[in-house]
């Protein structure tokens, strides 16, 4: 019988996706619009300084398309710390105007199909360096993201679950190959989410460079990891946002 895999698990993730009532946002008074983008200011800032936490990160982006307006993400080492970010955000004024669209919660995961979460607690100092980087992202200060959510087939032969490990962690290695040529232009950020959310698992990828996401999920579904195996959900893509920005985004 096929076995699961080990993993290894970092920081929980949450992306928050928000829809800007705009006429709601037009009736409040300048002065009410003024304190409202004031206090949420000070709330972001506050966040990506990670005030309310010993460790994490968080940042925002401006959401292209019909699916949103705002992206909140943040990762921190527990769900409890979520929660109470996702209830501050809800508590202010800019959150009055706006309409959680959909939402994502998962935990930074890194499997042992992968090279780099081989090891675990034996690896060397290098090793056990590298991979709490990766199970504890900053993340980047790129201008461009891209999020969607994914699933793996299990229908009749294209059953990712029934496979030998040995089978799953050939097509995996292939994967990973692909994903190391945009090395230095495309940052990726894997969270599992089963038993958190209704899909297995979210992509996150961070680039300067858009077309480069584009370029990646392009060349990865040649894989046959995804070409055969693999259900994406819907893409969200934005730019980045910082605090200081929110005066001329939010702008009447």
């Amino acid at each position: 019988m096929p076995s699961a895999p080990e993993t290894l698990e970092g920081w929980y993730a949450l992306h928050d996706l928000r829809k800007v009532d705009w006429e709601a946002w037009k009736r409040l008074s300048p002065g009410q619009r003024d304190d409202a983008v004031k206090e949420a200011v000070a709330f972001f800032t506050s966040c990506q300084k990670v005030e309310d936490s010993p460790e994490g990160s968080s940042a925002i982006y401006s959401v292209l398309g019909h699916k949103g307006d705002l992206l909140i993400l943040h990762f921190r080492p527990t769900l409890r710390d979520l929660r109470d970010l996702e209830l501050a955000f809800d508590k202010t004024r800019l959150a009055g105007v706006t309409r959680q669209t959909t939402s994502f919660v998962s935990v930074v995961e890194l499997s042992r199909h992968g090279e780099g979460a081989r090891g675990g607690e034996t690896a060397s100092p290098e090793t056990q360096a590298y991979l709490q980087r990766r199970l504890k992202p900053r993340i980047p200060d790129t201008s461009h993201i891209c999020f969607y959510p994914m699933n793996k087939k299990r229908e009749g032969e294209d059953n990712w679950f029934m496979l030998p490990p040995e089978r799953r962690a050939e097509l995996m290695a292939a994967h990973g190959a692909t994903g190391r040529k945009y090395a230095g232009l495309v940052t990726q950020v894997i969270t599992g989410a089963m038993g958190l959310d209704d899909w297995e698992w979210g992509v996150t990828l961070f680039a300067d460079d858009p077309l480069q996401f584009k370029k990646l999920v392009y060349e990865m579904r040649f894989d046959e990891v995804s070409a055969r195996y693999a259900v994406f959900g819907p893409f969200y893509v934005g730019l980045r946002l910082q605090p200081e920005d929110l005066p001329e985004y939010l702008g009447v």
